[in-house]
C-alpha cells in the first residue's frame, strides 16, 4: 500500500495502519489527525465492514470510509452504505489514479 501510495503525485499521504479495530478506534479516540479511513474488510477480530465501520461510527469518526476488499462481489457489499461506508473498492482496482479520484472525491474539497 505505501508503494502504492508513493505513485500518486497529486497529494502527500501519510498512511497509519493498524491491524485490529481495537488499535484503529484507540488511534481515533487519542485525537490524531485522519481524513480518510480505508479500512480491510476483515480487520480482525470482527468478521467484515458490517462490524467495523459502525463501530468507527460509533467512536465519532465523521470522516469518509473506505472498505477495501479483495472481493466487492458479495451481495452485502451493495449496501455498503447501511452501515455506514462511503465507498468500497476491489483491492485490483487500487491504482494510483483510483487513489487520486477517491480524494478528489471525498478528502479534498475546492
Amino acid at each position: 500500500m505505501r508503494a502504492l501510495m508513493k505513485k500518486v503525485t497529486s497529494a502527500r499521504i501519510e498512511l497509519h495502519y493498524r491491524e485490529t479495530i481495537d488499535d484503529a478506534l484507540e488511534f481515533i479516540r487519542a485525537g490524531n489527525a485522519v481524513n480518510m479511513v480505508l479500512m480491510d474488510n476483515r480487520l480482525q477480530p470482527q468478521a467484515d465492514f458490517r462490524e467495523t465501520v459502525p463501530a468507527m461510527r460509533q467512536q465519532g469518526f465523521i470522516g469518509p470510509i473506505g472498505v477495501i476488499s479483495s472481493s466487492v462481489a458479495d451481495p452485502y457489499f451493495q449496501k455498503f452504505e447501511e452501515y455506514g461506508a462511503d465507498f468500497r473498492i476491489d483491492k485490483s482496482e487500487l491504482d494510483p489514479t483510483a487513489i487520486e479520484f477517491i480524494l478528489r472525491e471525498y478528502v479534498t474539497k475546492e
